[in-house]
């Protein structure tokens, strides 16, 4: 089961901040930002522990960043990206910008 999604209006600057201080989680927003959804495990090409994953996932889902929900087996992720502009307007393009630099 995955916990609750925060609403639009409860996405906090402070937590999409904090939840992407950590070069892996703005890593995985750089590979979200295809627009699309994927499984857990095909996000990162370098091995990460299943326990590490699920906090970074935890972070990100918490803090409003990502869109999480179960898909047969597997648990697909995507990125919040309407929610995000919405709140934080210009927010994720810089970021994005910053990764790709």
């Amino acid at each position: 089961m995955i916990a609750q999604h925060p609403e639009r209006e409860q996405i906090l600057l402070e937590n999409v901040l904090s939840a992407l201080g950590n070069p892996l989680r703005l890593r995985i927003v750089g590979v979200l930002a295809d627009g699309g959804e994927h499984t857990c495990g095909s996000i990162l090409d370098k091995p990460v522990s299943k326990s590490t994953l699920s906090h970074h996932w935890r972070v990100l889902r918490d803090s409003g960043v990502i869109w999480q929900h179960p898909h047969g087996r597997e648990n697909l992720i995507s990125l919040r990206r309407d929610d995000l502009e919405a709140r934080f307007p210009g927010l994720l393009p810089a970021l994005l910008n910053a990764v790709r630099s």
